[in-house]
């Protein structure tokens, strides 16, 4: 009967009856910039097992939802509108939208203005009590409030960096540490990156001592990953076309510990990195070249140096985004200006991109992210 009663439960196993949730196929968003009525947010199926995908749906996430982050505890999505003015206010927006798990649609449930304008990165906080948003088009940073059940209340705190006609900031990014300990700030106009303690109270940004870290005058930071235990910053610049490796000592003070060139020795011509993310494992770091259009492939050292593994195809024109699937099979990279996403395995000992694979019609991809 103990052999009978450990085939079937093999059986149940085999065809998935109980699974953790394992087998399921991941819902990519992706959100875009839009003109006119166009919904910017699509909700794609996607089939880990062959890496096709396939448009559900579309909604109204507010203009040009460029970027965005989830709140999985109250199941929201957080998209910013990166616009210069938003409702008839001169400003720039966040949209909020409900996202209902069983029957996979999105209800609108908040919009909220944000001071200055153009927005182009969101994050949240670690604690779940606030958003951060960076504006490349304003100069500014801010923070937002959330209520307790995930809804942007108020805006708590803004930063606006003083620029003249010779030095003009433009953030580009904004996240804390995984620790939540520090928030970092990539200002691509004035390369540099500045450190802030968040107040978990009232919101504020506090600048950090020896709070800004300056890179070489024209890298153009734009946007970093940590490693998994918040020891490496790995940045990428979008005018240099490099990456920085740097340690992060105990108070989340920055050290530049390498510099890499993320282009083919022998391309002539203009490019501009935009995107960095690290493997699920851990082992391989990847960026995206637009211009040059290609995925840029390093492996990750033991003691978090970079050494180059390869570059790959984006698979279309202006690589500005891309994600790694959940499972780790694939990777999958939004090109701007050939309005398509592009599905690529990977070789999980190379690190490697193969294919394209599948690829999925979209205006303007400009940010990917599984829910």
């Amino acid at each position: 009967m103990r052999n009978g009663v450990s085939v079937f439960y093999i059986l149940l196993l085999s065809m998935g009856i109980l699974s953790t949730g394992c087998t399921e196929n991941p819902v990519l968003f992706a959100g875009g910039f839009t003109g006119g009525d166009e919904k910017g947010l699509s909700l794609f199926s996607f089939d880990f097992k062959t890496g096709k995908m396939e448009m559900k749906s579309r909604y109204d996430a507010g203009p040009s939802p460029s970027y965005f982050c989830f709140s999985d505890r109250h199941d929201l999505i957080y998209c910013l509108n990166e616009v210069m003015e938003f409702n008839g206010q001169k400003g720039g927006g966040l949209t909020t939208l409900k996202y209902d798990r069983k029957n996979g649609r999105c209800e609108k449930v908040s919009e909220l203005m944000i001071p200055y304008g153009g927005p182009c990165y969101i994050s949240l906080s670690a604690d779940g009590g606030f958003l951060l948003l960076a504006n490349y088009g304003s100069a500014s940073v801010a923070v937002v409030k959330l209520n307790d059940s995930g809804i942007p209340e108020s805006v708590a705190h803004t930063i606006l960096y003083e620029t003249d006609s010779t030095n003009v900031s433009h953030p580009h990014m904004i996240r804390q540490d995984p620790a939540g300990k520090s928030v970092y700030v990539t200002d691509l106009g004035l390369d540099r990156i500045i450190m802030y303690e968040l107040d978990v109270i009232t919101g504020m940004l506090v600048l950090k001592e020896d709070g800004i870290v300056n890179v070489d005058k024209g890298s153009g930071p734009r946007h970093f990953v940590f490693n998994a235990g918040g020891s490496a910053l790995y940045l990428i610049n979008e005018l240099s076309s490099t990456i920085m490796v740097f340690n992060v000592d105990e108070k989340g003070g920055l050290r530049l510990k390498q510099t890499l060139n993320t282009l083919e020795e022998d391309f002539d011509g203009k490019s501009y990195c935009a995107d960095v993310h690290i493997s699920g494992d851990g082992k391989f770091l990847y960026g995206s070249n637009r211009g040059e259009n290609t995925i840029v492939i390093y492996k990750i050292n033991s003691d978090g140096s970079l050494s180059l593994a390869g570059r790959s195809s984006c698979g279309g024109d202006w690589p500005r985004n891309f994600v790694i699937e959940p499972s780790g099979r694939f990777l999958l990279v939004g090109n701007q200006r050939s309005d398509q996403i592009s599905v690529f395995s990977i070789d999980r000992n190379t690190g490697m991109p193969e294919g394209p694979v599948a690829s999925a019609e979209m205006k303007t991809p400009a940010c990917l992210k599984f829910n």
